[in-house]
This record gives C-alpha cells, structure tokens and sequence, in this order.
C-alpha cells in the first residue's frame, strides 16, 4: 500500500483492510506472506553499500589544502636532495597529510552509524496473526497486510492502521518530539495534511507502547515506514562542510595562486632583472622554490588540528564530547541555535506546578495536607510501578502525580496496604477517565477518579469544601472550569481528581455503575518544565549575538509558553507571530521559508522534513547554524546543521550517531559553555594564521626584495630550519592561549568572515612588511657598514634576525589590537616555553662548530649580534605604536561589533 497514493488514516479501518487485500479476523495465509515477501521485502531497513576504508582515504587527497600540500612535500623534497640536506621537512608535511586524512575518514563514518542505530531500534519479534491464529514471529517477517496485536510494553514492529483499540497510549516523542504518550483511536481523520503527531489512528515503527492494547493491520514494513523515511533522509543528507573546512580551502586556493605569481616573477627578475648579475636559470629556480616554501603554511594543518584537539579535551571536561574535530569550531561561529524542547530546554519530566483544591489556587511547593482527598484520588486512580531500581515506571503524567504526593510525604505504599486496589475501570480515550476501587477498613468502598476536567465534571454531584462535602453547584463548576482554563493557558495540563464512597459495589463494574455521583476533590496541572539554568544561558547566548530558535513536535501552546519562560519570546509582546506549525510550514515554498524563517522563534508540531527545512532556509540566508535534538525524528536535521548536538543520556543511539557534539549532561547551558570554547578555539587558531602568515610575508618579501637588488640573502636551507623551528612550537603555543575576557560580547563571525577578518589581514601586511623591512636593514648594515668584505656573516645576521624577529613577535599576535602589556604577556607558559626552545635551536645551528659548516653561518662579532638581536626586538615596539594609531584612529573598533546587536 503506497502512503502517497492512499492516505491510511483517512480511510476506514474496513476500507483500509479491504485495500490491502486481507482479513481482520484470520489474517494472511503463509502461501500470501510468502508472495508479499518477494514482493516488498523484509521488513528491515536498507542501507547503501559500504565504502571501505581504503577507499575513504583515498578520497581525502582530492581536498584542495591536501593537494597543495604534497606539492609542498615534492618541493620540499626537491630542495633537499640538490642540497644534499635530506628530506625531513617533506617526511613531516607527509605526516601532517595522513593525519588530516584519517580525521576525515573518522568523519564520514558517522551517517552510516546513525543508519545502523536506527536498526536497533526496530523491534526482534512482534504477534501477529495468520492462518487463523495468533503466533510471534521476528519481525522482519512482517509483509503488509500482517494483522498485528499490541500490547504495553511493545515496540511497535511496523507502521500500522489501528483496527482495534483499547485505551491505547504510545510513546512517540522519539518520532514526534512530544513530551507525553498520544492516545489513540481507531476514528477516522478526515485532513489528509494532518502530521504524524496527531495521526491517532496510526501506530509507528519502533515506538513503545505504554498503556491498553490494540490491533491493527501493517501499511508499511522497510523503507516505506516513518522511520524508513528518516533513514532515507538519512542517507540523502550531505554532511555540511565546516566554517573552519571552508576557511582552510579558500585560505589554501588564495595562497597557492599567490604563492605561484610571486615565484613566477622571482624568476624572472633574478634573470633578467636590473641586478641579476650571473644568475643562473638552476640559481633561479632554487631561489623561486625556495620563496614558495618560505609562503606556504605547511604546518598549519598540523597546528590546526593539535589546536582542536585541545580544544576537544577542554570541552570534554565541561560535558561536551566532540565526535569530529571541526565542530569544536563550527560552534564558536554559530549564529542561530534550532533547540529541540523536550528533554533540552526541558527536565523531560512531567511536574506538577499548580494544586487546586478547597476553592483555592496553590503552588506545587506549597505544604498540603496529608489528609486531602486529592492526593488519594491522583495517587489512587494510578498506575506507576516500581522497577528493581526503585524508579517510577509509568505514564509520565501519572508519575508526576505520585512524584508529587511522594515529596509532601504520603506515604502511598501503606495507604494501599490499608486501602487495597479490588477492581478498576481502565482508562479509556473516548471519555477521557480512570477509576479504581479499593476495600476501606469498615467494609465500605472507596472509589478513586481522576481524568479530563471537563469529563469529570459532567458525573460531579457534590464538592470537597475542606472538611465539608456539599452539593456541586452551577457557580463550583465555573469556578473550576475558570481555574482549568487559567491553568492551560500557561500551557499546563490539567487533570481532575474525585472520589466517593459506597456501601456496596454493582454486580457489574463499568463506568456506567461506578462513574457517578462523585466527590470533587481538585485540579492539578503539570508541565514539563524548564530547565533553570536553560533561561540563563539563552540569555547569555543572546548577548554573544547567537538567537536560540524552538523546534519541537509538541503542542504550539505549550511550546510558545516554554519559550516565553525561557526567555526565547518576550512574554510582554503577542508572540502568536512569532509561533508557526508544521500544518502552516506546508503551505510555503521554500523560497518563501527562506524569505520569512527570522519572523519565527517558535516551530511546534513539526515532522523530521519540517525541520531539515528550517535549517536549510537559515543557511539559505548565510547563517550557521547549529541544531540540538535527541530523538530519531531530529537526526536528519543534526546531519544538516553546521554542527549537530545530540542528547547523551536521552538521546537515541540514531540521533547521537548523526551528530557532531554529544552533550554528556543533556543540559542546554553546556551549548553556550561550549560555544565559548568554540569561539577560543577560532580565535587561537586566527592567531596562529596571523603570526604564520606575517612571518612567511617577511620571508616572502627578505626573498624577493634581495633577488631584485641583487643580494644573497638567504639560502633554502636557512629557509627551512626558519619554518621549522620558529614558525611550528610558538603557532602551536598561541593554540594554549586562554580565552579573551569580551570573547562573548561580540557577535559571532558569519559565513563570510574567515581567518582573514576582524583585522587580521591588515595586520599580516602591515606586520610582514616590518619584519622583511627589518631584516633587509640588518642585511644591508651587515654587507656595506660591519662587513664588507664577508657576505657570509650579513647573511648569518639576517638569518638571526629573521628567526629571532618571529619568535619576539608571536607575544605581538596575543591579540589584533589590544597591547601585548594590556594583560600579563607571559602568562601563556607554553609560548615562554616556545620562544626559550625555539630560540636554542635557531641559535644553536649557529653557535655549535660542526653544525654551523653544516648550515654554512659564519659567527658575527658582538657588534653583529647586538645588531641582529636589537633589530629583532624593535619589532615589539613597533607593532606597539601602529596598534596605539589604530585603536586612537577608531579604525580597530571597527572590525568588532556588540553581540546583542546581531540578536533579532
């Protein structure tokens, strides 16, 4: 039975086991399940073939940073066999490839693991019956047509049309996102747009039945269930590329280019250039290949992923565990956060908030006493367990209500052992009530009610007035109904508690018999509340610029009222513009989602298609977006966000395997905390970018300002050891860098910033020209005034210079604009530890006989070195007094912007 064709919830159960060819009583034949097997398959959900590992590796290379990398490698190489200086640095970049190719491997793993959840969650075995007889079968064996019986406890094996039911309650919120069971009918639903959370007569894939029992005929089996479909999103959704992923490859596109042009007229000016002298073609292609190696960051994949790694572990300690480096990132550049409710805004416990009882309104916190009809006629009418645990099992309504009478002291175990339950009439959803009967002490009955106010009401024939019992009158009953409505429309669910008392039970016990002429005795409404700390961080969140956005499948009332407590919506304003429905998403295109979705803060009743669409259209719009879910419903939608957060201890295996975060305590709060991790992160490896990339300029330009005058500068040997030692330790240091006090006061960086914005790419202009400047200087004292004679040691000078330069300027890079001595400069021990060792092996190739023939640096005199070293330290005063000008001009506070102004 094809689901687009023919709608099964808006057909009879009688049309619908018609269509399918089957019988409600007998069931199929083997011979038919036999046939139907071939022809729609088992009942499992199917999964693409598998690529293997190798071949996941292999793909990585085809990334454009990696393919610039092992060009970097060959060249590398190149300059160290005609050198005769060995092929280390081209064994590292190597290393750097791997790394970053087996982290990409780990990356793609995840979809096929959330696929393979979503297999776990289906049900081993499932009643069913055929050839006239009922039989558990695996359910795998499920063809459509199969008549399935339900019971609680079940795990629903297929999507089914429910022919019979009995008080049937189903456990959706994995599917739906609702925070209580559904209750189900077997009615027909007349709108065929209506969503799967208010299908009441359908009953889903690997939902868990909680309460009654039903039969009903299977629709779907495989792929062809709502599971199936998420499955299938599953696998169709692309993995979003990272902000960090898209910074790296258009950082690597930019220089390469760059990097080519540079090189190309190097070669050229040295050989025809006004001073090429008796440059060779074999000189000039050194010294260009060269050049490109002095530009290219090869390390910064490598310190990129170190800086990640840290940052994963500072956020493990906080409860975010990182499953894919780049998110560690991804989440200090988010600008909207699609928050599910149920379990992440919320406890996911129904609580009771308001008591209403003796005519009067109270608080949950409120003493009460012990003695008050309510709490029996809740804690009676009731049918939570105990498991081994000692945990409640049950409704989570009715858990609440027992949760609440357990921490006002009844003692509900003894008054059952004084007041056995004898009989009952079971809840059913056509009258919307429950009712229990137990043996008092002095032969008479105590019967306990609880249900729908507006239900229970209509069988009220007197009032509990304290200790009084008087008649009900019309005035009572709008005085309730006016507490009910008070209380529901701060989206509480509100349920009635009666009871009396009889001499004898009616030879027949059903509603009819025992459902009347009872004893009002009080309202209770419950919530699944909000969390507290949740309010506190969507402020903050707020404040750093980043909108929190609610999607869940629960009601719109209740979803709008949580948001408003939560500060999501501003409780003074009419937010019902603010508040959409799955229904009304449906009746826009996209483009017209796309156009609108700021408009909306609040998405209640929505499918798992709904919410891939409202993250599409925000990143239509250029915005990051990070999603957090942990049902199975979510799990596309985390695949599509620029980072997915799933639920540690709620979420399902399918919604943490389409992740990219898990959160170790399900808490809001954690998101924002690791938000400001995130942006740290960026903000070090910016720093790292800055001082990499302003060092290769001032190679960059050393290089090509001396080939144009001529000079022998440097050779490509004093060009490696640089990168080597002085660019790798102290960019890996400045990873370590604490966060900046205002980090989240600003607003988060967009689609269109990169590790370039903000300032930074002025300052690597500005700051590699001073430091090609400055050795050049040091260069030109050192060949014309201190030696004139000896061109080795002006080139010794200028090696020492342009290594020392580097390391002096990493303290400049510790923020854009602010004063290295606004804050103690040396409080990063990794940096100190940095420059001290960075430091030892540059000079040490100098200062060591053997090694220094080796590197071919002749020792300067006292006058050269204090030449070299004070050269090198005027860097610090110099970046000093540009950042003053800037910050004095109003040119730095205009790359920064308050977070709350990005915040609609």
């Amino acid at each position: 039975m094809s689901k687009e064709d023919v709608k099964p919830y808006t057909l009879s159960a009688e049309e619908v086991v018609s269509h399918l060819n089957t019988d409600a009583s007998s069931g199929l034949s083997d011979a038919e399940v036999q046939r139907r097997l071939e022809q729609y398959g088992h009942n499992e959900l199917i999964t693409e073939e598998k690529t293997t590992l190798l071949q996941k590796f292999i793909a990585q290379f085809k990334d454009f940073m990696i393919i610039v990398l092992l060009v970097a490698a060959a060249v590398s190489a190149v300059i160290g066999v005609i050198e005769g200086e060995g092929i280390a640095d081209a064994v590292v970049i190597l290393i750097v490839v791997i790394l970053n190719a087996v982290m990409g491997v780990f990356q793609e793993s995840k979809a096929e693991e959330a696929i393979d959840a979503l297999k776990d969650m289906a049900s081993p075995e499932a009643t069913v019956r055929r050839n006239n007889a009922n039989s558990k079968i695996k359910s795998t064996e499920l063809v459509p047509g199969d008549i399935v019986l339900l019971e609680a406890g079940d795990i629903v094996p297929a999507d089914l049309r429910l022919i019979e039911s009995s008080s049937l309650q189903i456990e959706e919120a994995a599917l739906t996102g609702e925070s209580v069971p559904s209750e189900k009918s077997t009615e027909i639903i007349a709108d065929p747009e209506t969503g799967i959370g208010d299908r009441k007569n359908m009953a889903f894939s690997s939902t868990n039945v909680t309460y009654g029992r039903a039969k009903g005929v299977v629709i779907g089996t495989g792929m062809n269930t709502e599971v199936g479909n998420i499955a299938n999103i599953l696998s169709t959704t692309e993995s979003q590329q990272t902000p960090l992923q898209r910074d790296q490859e258009e950082l690597g596109k930019k220089l390469t280019y760059l990097i080519i042009i540079i090189a190309v007229i190097t070669f050229f000016v040295g050989l025809f250039g006004p001073n090429a002298g008796d440059n060779t073609v074999i000189d000039m292609l050194l010294i260009s290949i060269s050049l490109a190696v002095a530009a290219i960051p090869e390390g910064l994949p490598a310190i990129t992923t170190i800086i990640l790694s840290i940052g994963t572990q500072k956020m493990a300690e906080r409860n975010a565990l990182v499953r894919t480096l780049p998110a560690v990132e991804t989440l200090g550049s988010t600008q909207v956060i699609c928050s599910d409710k149920t379990g992440t805004l919320t406890v996911n416990k129904m609580t009771i908030e308001k008591v209403y009882y003796n005519g009067e309104l109270h608080e949950a916190s409120e003493d009460i006493d012990l003695d008050t009809p309510l709490l029996r006629s809740i804690t009676f009418a009731n049918d939570v367990n105990t498991d081994n645990a000692g945990n409640l099992v049950g409704d989570p309504t009715e858990i609440a209500m027992i949760k609440y009478a357990n921490d006002k002291g009844f003692d509900l175990e003894a008054a059952l052992e004084a007041t056995p339950r004898i009989d009952e009439v079971p809840f059913d959803s056509s009258r919307k009530l429950m009712s229990t009967i137990h043996q008092l002490e002095d032969g008479k009955y105590l019967i306990a009610a609880k249900g729908a106010p507006d239900q229970l009401i209509k069988r009220v024939t007197q009032y509990q007035d304290g200790d009084q019992v008087i008649p009900f009158t019309q005035e009572h009953s709008d005085t309730i109904l006016a507490a009910n409505d008070g209380m529901a429309r701060n989206a509480l669910r509100v349920l009635a508690g009666a009871y009396k008392i009889v001499d004898s039970l009616p030879e027949k016990v059903d509603s009819e018999s025992i459902e009347n002429d009872l004893i009002f005795a009080g309202l209770v409404g419950m919530i699944d509340p909000e969390r507290q700390e949740a309010g506190e961080a969507i402020k903050v969140a707020r404040n750093a610029g980043i909108r929190t956005v609610m999607i869940t499948g629960d009601h719109a009332v209740t979803a709008q009222a949580i948001a408003e407590r939560l500060g999501i919506l501003n409780p003074d304003e009419d937010n019902s513009v603010h508040v959409t429905t799955g229904a009304e998403l449906d009746k826009m295109s996209d483009e017209e989602l796309t156009r609108t979705v700021s408009n909306y803060s609040v998405y209640a009743r929505v499918s798992p298609e709904h919410k891939v669409r409202i993250i599409r259209a925000w990143q239509a719009n250029d915005v990051v977006v990070a999603m957090t879910g942990d049902g199975v419903n979510d799990a596309p939608s985390l695949k599509q966000a620029d980072i997915g957060v799933g639920m540690g201890i709620t979420g399902t295996e399918v919604s943490k395997g389409a992740s990219d975060m898990v959160l170790a305590d399900d808490n809001f709060e954690t998101i924002v905390v690791a938000v400001e991790e995130g942006r740290k992160v960026f903000a070090n490896i910016q720093k790292a970018v800055q001082f990499l990339l302003s060092a290769n300029m001032g190679e960059v330009i050393t290089l090509f300002v001396a080939t144009f005058m001529g000079w022998t500068i440097l050779e490509p040997i004093h060009i490696l050891w640089i990168n080597l030692v002085t660019d790798v330790f102290p960019a890996i240091a400045l990873g370590m860098e604490n966060a900046e006090k205002d980090s989240m006061t600003k607003a988060p960086r967009t689609r269109k910033d990169n590790f370039l914005s903000f300032g930074v790419l002025p300052s690597i202009f500005y700051q590699g020209i001073l430091e090609g400047g400055i050795t050049l200087f040091v260069y030109w004292v050192g060949h014309y005034v201190l030696y004139p004679h000896d061109n080795n040691i002006a080139e010794t000078m200028a090696f020492i210079t342009l290594g020392m330069i580097q390391l002096f300027h990493s303290y400049n890079v510790k923020s854009t604009f602010k004063s290295m001595f606004s804050s103690n400069p040396f409080d990063n021990k990794y940096l100190n530890l940095a420059f001290i060792g960075s430091g030892a092996l540059l000079l040490g190739v100098i200062l060591i006989p053997g090694i220094n023939t080796y590197f071919d640096v002749t020792l300067p005199t006292a006058s050269g070195w204090a030449v070299a070293i004070i050269a090198a330290i005027s860097i610090i005063p110099l970046v000093e007094i540009i950042k003053w000008i800037l910050r004095t001009t109003g040119v730095a506070a205009k790359y920064e912007k308050p977070g709350s102004e990005n915040v609609q």
